[in-house]
């Protein structure tokens, strides 16, 4: 087995991936599947916004790049449109150059998308890889949502507040993974619940608080049946009062629940995490239906066919090897932001481009390489000959170096995800951005814990976040939605109150682990000897079951 190139770990490259590499006449990758990951969403900032110009207006906007970022960046509205050709920056490949190098050049030079929208948005200035949302702030990769505010990987809900990967969600507020659920606050994992709080994987429960692993239960605290009555006295508490309190007594009490060991539904031969639908997709996690032969892939799209390796990608798409961002591809590679391509390699910010090689910015070309255009025979002939020098390079087969990222390491999801040191990154050559020397406001307006009582003026205070020390405002909508839902003004920065929600979820890993379940209801003596592969580690307090033990505990 081969050691990674940048952790030094041995990693396997199983024998059920080497027909895609054959297909593809891709050498196999240097890096080890986690190193792999961590380069590719280096190549994505999702939330950290700036104030700057636009370059081809100067009219100022509010984008992914700062300031004092040495790429050129254009409003959306600007880049979509005809007013500049990306073909005008295309240039002659140098066979005395290392490729990658070259690529960056032309980065710094075509314009880039200053917050990755697609135009379908109203009344979203502050959202970013939206699409079809209306009235949302601070959404970060949201589709088809509205009056949606402070969440990230948010879909088709509204009314929602500070969620994490909620569909179809409507008066949602701090939930994580939850999906069909309406006016439920603090749940994880929960589909179709109805008017409760601080759920754990329950599903069809309505009127409940403080349960986990129950299903189509009404009027249970506690996984305990309770009266309306007293079910309204504990709701009351939680408006009008902290839920800090009991939030960490449930965390404390659902201890003694099991934990299943993957949330994977109706897929076949597959490991990983949040996985629906899947048939032969191994290590991936957040994979959406109709996905088959798929290996290391993060969030990746329906009826991808045949990937690895794939970030945010591969909805419709067969034949694709490490690419981010992108959708509908074809015999695609070392690609961000890629839509609908066929035969395209290491190309940036592509629609509907097929026979290209280190393109960037271009809309339904063919054959060009480096933003040129070439005549179908003269790409065949040339095609060949820059392959064969990347390959002596050592270039082919590996995605762009961390070190040319368009975004400081921790600006993007790499440090949310696989988190590291300023010292590690720079040790790297990874760029890195400090925080600004601010001296923040004392905090001066006293919150009152009873929302009922905090009025308007609130909106024009200054209030000091309990976590990192930083300023942060409550904005109109904001507190009506407080308001509406009788939930207390939060301690917590925007920023904080996010990592939070992410720390609920399993990272990304996984591990090799037997089932917990001493339990001899379940047919066995002592402990269950089933093994498998889960995104708890060993270290971790939770009862892990496998998946026949955890159905029978339920049922």
């Amino acid at each position: 087995m081969p050691n990674c190139q940048n952790c030094q770990k041995e990693f396997k490259v199983f024998p059920e991936e080497l027909p895609f590499f054959k297909k593809m006449d891709l050498p196999l990758p240097k890096l080890c599947p986690t190193c792999r990951a961590q380069r590719r969403w280096a190549f994505r900032n999702q939330s950290k916004l700036y104030k700057r110009k636009c370059d081809f207006t100067g009219e100022k906007m509010v984008s992914l790049y700062a300031d004092d970022s040495p790429f050129k960046v254009y409003k959306e509205d600007i880049w979509w449109s005809d007013k500049w050709d990306p073909m005008s920056y295309g240039r002659e490949f140098d066979f005395s150059r290392p490729f990658f190098d070259q690529f960056h050049d032309l980065r710094l030079a075509v314009p880039r998308r200053g917050m990755q929208q697609d135009g379908t948005n109203t009344n979203c200035d502050y959202t970013t890889f939206g699409m079809s949302n209306k009235n949302c702030y601070l959404v970060f990769a949201g589709f088809y949502c509205e009056d949606v505010y402070y969440s990230a990987w948010t879909g088709m809900s509204r009314d929602c507040l500070d969620c994490l990967v909620v569909i179809n969600g409507e008066l949602t507020y701090e939930c994580v993974e939850c999906t069909k659920c309406y006016h439920c606050l603090y749940c994880k994992d929960c589909v179709n619940c109805l008017d409760s709080y601080l759920l754990e994987n329950c599903s069809n429960c309505q009127n409940c608080i403080a349960c986990k692993n129950l299903q189509n239960k009404k009027y249970y605290v506690y996984n305990q049946k309770v009266t309306p009555e007293e079910f309204e006295k504990l709701k009351q508490k939680l408006e009008t009062g902290p839920v800090d309190t009991e939030r960490e007594k449930f965390d404390q009490w659902k201890l003694s629940f099991p934990c299943r060991y993957t949330h994977m539904v109706a897929s076949e031969n597959c490991d990983g995490d949040y996985i629906e639908h899947g048939k032969n997709c191994h290590d991936c996690f957040g994979i959406l239906q109709g996905a088959e032969n798929c290996w290391h892939c993060q969030m990746t799209g329906a009826q991808a066919k045949e990937a690895i390796d794939c970030s945010m990608a591969g909805m419709d798409s067969q034949l694709t090897y490490e690419l981010h961002a992108s959708v509908g591809g074809y015999y695609t590679a070392f690609c961000n932001f890629s839509r609908h391509g066929k035969n395209v390699y290491y190309c940036d910010s592509m629609s509907s481009c097929q026979d290209c090689l280190g393109c960037i910015g271009l809309q339904h070309k063919k054959f060009c390489l480096l933003n040129k255009q070439y005549s179908a025979g003269e790409y065949s002939q040339m095609l060949p000959k820059v392959i064969e020098y990347l390959k002596k390079t050592g270039e082919w087969g590996e995605f762009f170096p961390i070190k040319h990222s368009p975004f400081p390491f921790n600006d993007t999801l790499s440090q949310e995800f696989f988190p590291i040191s300023r010292e590690e990154a720079l040790a790297k050559s990874y760029s890195w951005r400090d925080d600004e020397d601010i001296i923040y406001q004392k905090q001066i307006y006293k919150v009152d814990a009873d929302i009922t009582k905090v009025k308007d003026d609130i909106l024009e205070a200054v209030l000091v976040c309990q976590g990192c020390g930083k300023n942060y405002k409550i904005i109109p909508q904001e507190l009506r939605f407080y308001h509406k839902l009788k939930i207390a003004i939060p301690k917590l920065c925007p920023d904080c109150r996010h990592t939070h929600r992410m720390r609920q979820r399993n990272p990304m890993q996984l591990y090799h682990r037997q089932c917990m379940c001493e339990s001899t209801k379940h047919g066995h003596k002592g402990r269950c000897p089933q093994e498998f592969k889960t995104t708890y580690a060993l270290d971790r307090q939770e009862l892990i079951y496998c998946e026949e033990c955890y159905q029978k505990e339920l049922y």
